[in-house]
């Protein structure tokens, strides 16, 4: 079976590789030509456990190619899928431009039948403005050529991202037609083969089905982290209560960690956009809007904590543990370690930063702001404060008493709780977590 995916981000590439690996012919659009150069010759361009060993694989197997042109190869395919970007726009919505220019692009060149499959993260009633496009350029072509309208939405990790591919825990389809759903039920038959759960509905619902998915997780995780800040008001410990309601059935314990809050590409985004398309119909996303308020003064609490714990920050020197979003990732967007570094700077402090992927990006986005230590240990040199934002597995068991050695004062901020009082008291360091008095 042939499909296209056009966009090579984070989406279109991990789905391309996976499908390939599944054995379907796959080629992978993007318009950008220095991307598909790179890929070409084997630079991915995003970091992602185990991609370019997938991608590496089924290029050289002849499952897996890339190409500028969706024209040239759209007649090959019974699929295309649109995997481009959405990012916010100016009111919070998705700027649906890119989505709107690949339904362009369908609509001008298909000659047979054809599903065009949005996996990009889009609102509902995207759809139909797809199917409309579609119709319009067919309409100035006078030409009578039947397709349908398919959605597909992902739910990949990032840093897990083939394994949940691989192995969902669901497959959500939208299809408004008997053929697009035979289309999808053939390209996703080593799924059903293996028992996974597809799940086939209505396009509307699909299209909701993925803002609510990630509105629950963030809603999980604000409410968790409101949680911990009352219990360190209280004398509560959040690790016990989390513990304490984690084991109700009912509830479960994922996405129940306190922090620093949440950042990246999808949780911040599809909250805004959820909310937006509320007001489009006249409903209010009350229980959405404290999610993101809550976020939002959640990845301050950091920076709060430092400027308690040192008074005032001008002059210090603070070493940053972590600047991903989430640990397997390079993915800086919206990250809290962001939102640290722009107040510890505003304050007037010196910053020196270590991540083990995202050093680089760092670069890309702040320059030589900071600087750019080798290691946690090299970050923490003359430092007045240490703070963790990304909990790395090469974070969780550090030398403390090295690090006391190198350090200048003594505070630990502990922005995962991912290390214990004791073990860090015990060398005479001051440790301070997330939800604990």
């Amino acid at each position: 079976m042939r499909i296209a995916i056009v966009g090579t981000g984070y989406v279109g590439l991990v789905s391309g590789a996976c499908f390939a690996e599944m054995g379907a012919m796959v080629t992978c659009v993007d318009i950008d030509s220095s991307k598909i150069d790179s890929l070409k010759n084997g630079i991915i361009p995003i970091y992602e456990p185990g991609l370019k060993e997938l991608v590496d694989r089924n290029v050289s197997a002849g499952r897996l190619e890339f190409t500028t042109s969706l024209e040239n190869c759209i007649n090959d395919v019974e699929a295309v899928f649109c995997a481009v970007g959405t990012p916010p726009d100016d009111d919070g919505g998705a700027d649906l431009s890119a989505v709107k220019s690949v339904a362009h692009t369908f609509g001008k060149c298909i000659t047979r039948f054809n599903v065009l499959v949005t996996k990009s993260t889009v609102p509902v009633g995207t759809a139909n403005i797809v199917r409309d496009i579609v119709s319009e350029e067919l309409a100035l072509r006078g030409a009578d050529i039947d397709f349908e309208i398919a959605s597909n939405p992902e739910f990949l990790k990032e840093g897990a991202a083939i394994k949940d591919f691989m192995s969902p825990d669901r497959v959500v389809i939208g299809v408004e037609g008997e053929r697009s759903r035979m289309v999808m039920e053939r390209l996703y038959r080593p799924f059903l083969l293996s028992n996974f759960r597809v799940i086939f509905m209505d396009i509307p619902s699909a299209e909701m089905t993925k803002y609510a998915a990630n509105a629950m997780l963030a809603t999980r995780i604000s409410f968790i982290n409101d949680i911990a800040n009352l219990c360190e008001l209280t004398g509560a410990d959040v690790n016990m209560v989390r513990k304490g309601i984690g084991t109700d059935a009912r509830i479960g314990s994922k996405f129940l960690y306190p922090g620093c809050g949440y950042g990246g590409s999808c949780f911040p985004k599809d909250v805004k956009a959820l909310m937006r398309t509320g007001e489009q119909f006249g409903y209010r996303m009350r229980v959405i809007e404290a999610v993101e308020a809550v976020n939002e003064s959640q990845k301050a609490i950091v920076g709060t904590k430092l400027k308690k714990a040192l008074g005032s920050l001008k002059g210090k020197k603070i070493g940053v543990w972590g600047l991903a979003f989430k640990p397997e990732t390079d993915d800086m967007r919206l990250a809290p370690s962001l939102t640290l570094i722009e107040m510890l700077l505003k304050e007037g402090a010196t910053v020196s930063v270590y991540d083990p992927v995202a050093m680089n990006e760092c670069r890309r986005r702040i320059g030589n702001a900071v600087h750019y230590a080798s290691d946690m240990y090299d970050a923490a040199v003359d430092a007045d404060a240490v703070a963790l934002m990304t909990e790395w597995k090469a974070f969780r068991i550090p030398s403390w008493s090295a690090i006391k050695k190198v350090m200048k004062g003594n505070v630990v901020i502990d922005g995962r709780n991912i290390y214990t009082a004791s073990e860090v008291n015990s060398e005479g360091l001051q440790y301070h977590c997330i939800g604990k008095p």
